[in-house]
């Protein structure tokens, strides 16, 4: 199987960039499945009904949030209701929504989308370990006989600042989920590999949005954040040039585990990167 993974998407000209040029790494990386994260679409905080039409009618599967998914009230009964949105599996349980989901392709194979929000530096959420074992328990990692049991593939999402924490998550979902991709920092990074126990990691995929920017908002603002050490006006994500940041993985349909990852970088002022 050939997954898709796009970063965070942030603000008008990342989901516009997304929505333009998605038909493009569909027809170049041929992907089965196609996973977006989208908490920071609308205006750099969370996400609307509306956004996710587009994104999906773009041919995205699933879409991911993390620790902005509650930022657009309004999409608060949507996003409990859609089944094609996730947001970190490691909220408390009576908060709207699901973190998980099996997904069926068209030919019937399986995936299970996780997404977890890791801790340090980050909201005081569940333990993301001992719900990834909560989630992971009885589930079967590839087509293990005839009969076609079992799940194709298995992607987590893992939303977080610390890349020791990440590490660290993944190395203990190692054999057991086909990749553990991260987000949240909106800097890809260059350590996409695949782990000893056949698991594809990358620390952060990056994000989908402009990179003359810091982390895609107004530098200005962000700066005197750090320099004046006094209340500012909110952030807010600048227009411009974006790129779309994300990963190809594609894995053994028997096995469930990766064969490889590779990153994707298309549009802006980053360096591209587009796998053959």
């Amino acid at each position: 199987m050939k997954i898709l993974f796009l970063g965070d998407i942030v603000g008008r000209s990342g989901r516009e960039l997304v929505v333009s040029r998605l038909p493009e790494l569909r027809q170049k990386l041929r992907p089965d499945f196609i996973i977006v994260n989208g908490e920071n679409a609308a205006g750099g905080y969370g996400i609307t009904r509306e956004i996710c039409k587009s994104l999906y009618d773009g041919g995205v599967d699933v879409i991911t949030l993390g620790n902005h998914a509650w930022d657009q009230r309004d999409s608060w009964g949507y996003i409990d209701e859609e089944k094609r949105i996730l947001r970190p599996a490691n909220y408390p349980s009576n908060v709207p929504g699901q973190g998980a989901g099996v997904y069926e392709l068209s030919d019937g194979r399986k995936i299970l989308v996780i997404q977890l929000m890791c801790r340090l530096f980050m909201d005081p959420l569940d333990d993301p370990f001992s719900k990834l074992e909560e989630i992971l328990s009885g589930r079967n990692l590839g087509v293990k006989d005839s009969g076609g049991l079992g799940l194709a593939a298995i992607v987590l999402d893992l939303h977080g600042e610390a890349s020791s924490e990440k590490q660290s998550l993944a190395r203990f979902a190692d054999s057991r989920v086909s990749a553990v991709l991260g987000t949240h920092t909106h800097v890809p990074t260059a350590d996409n590999i695949v782990l000893p126990g056949g698991t594809a990691y990358m620390t952060d995929v990056g994000m989908c949005g402009p990179y003359d920017s810091v982390i895609g908002m107004d530098p200005v603002i962000a700066m005197n954040r750090f320099v004046r050490k006094l209340p500012t006006e909110r952030l807010k994500p600048v227009t411009g040039d974006s790129s779309i940041c994300g990963a190809l993985i594609e894995t053994n349909d028997l096995t469930g585990l990766a064969k490889s990852i590779s990153p994707v970088r298309l549009g802006g002022i980053l360096d591209q990167s587009i796998p053959v």
